[in-house]
């Protein structure tokens, strides 16, 4: 879908240039090289991405399956947006820097962006940071009956990347934030030493 959006974008694009050329004389070899230079660079990153998602969607059939740990099963559609994403930023840059915009603003831009979204988004980072501490760390898993900060015992349903589930008493659904559980005493009654 995104490339048949930027196919659309670069036809107009070119509709666009073919209007103004009439009052600018514009070179058309030159206006349609930049065309299919930004086609090309659009597909490219498209099949790259594409490419992106059969290697994890591989390692996750694979390989994830595989393991004992649950950690890549959780942390591979995280993995997989995140080069998605940087893929689609490199191919803006290089588009940006072939129409010679000035890149080093527009990362710096970025990068103040960055930072007010992080100050902006403290409390899901640190949430985000508290539960893959907690998938590293395995103070509890899925199934365990543990005892919450608040006094509740519970089972674990589900660790999360922001937040955790757990089912209480009465069938209750106990939803926490995953950086209360890492700053606080858990008690695992799962965990029981033999010997």
């Amino acid at each position: 879908m995104p490339f048949i959006t930027a196919a659309i974008l670069a036809l107009f694009y070119g509709a666009y240039i073919a209007r103004v050329q009439s009052s600018l004389q514009i070179n058309w070899n030159n206006v349609i090289e930049k065309v299919f230079f930004v086609l090309a660079i659009i597909i490219i990153a498209y099949w790259l991405r594409m490419i992106n998602a059969a290697v994890f969607g591989w390692y996750a059939a694979k390989i994830a399956n595989r393991t004992q740990s649950s950690i890549d099963d959780e942390f591979i559609p995280l993995f997989q947006k995140v080069v998605g994403i940087v893929l689609w930023i490199i191919a803006i840059i290089v588009i940006l820097s072939y129409f010679g915009i000035n890149i080093s603003a527009l990362i710096a831009t970025l990068g103040v962006g960055s930072l007010a979204i992080a100050l902006a988004a403290q409390d899901t980072i640190s949430n985000i940071i508290a539960g893959f501490l907690i998938m590293v760390d395995r103070p509890f898993k899925v199934g365990d009956e543990i005892k919450l900060p608040t006094g509740e015992r519970v089972k674990v349903l589900k660790i999360g990347n922001r937040r955790s589930q757990f089912r209480g008493e009465e069938d209750a659904l106990i939803i926490v934030p995953n950086l209360d559980l890492s700053k606080s005493k858990i008690v695992n009654y799962s965990e029981v030493r033999h010997g």
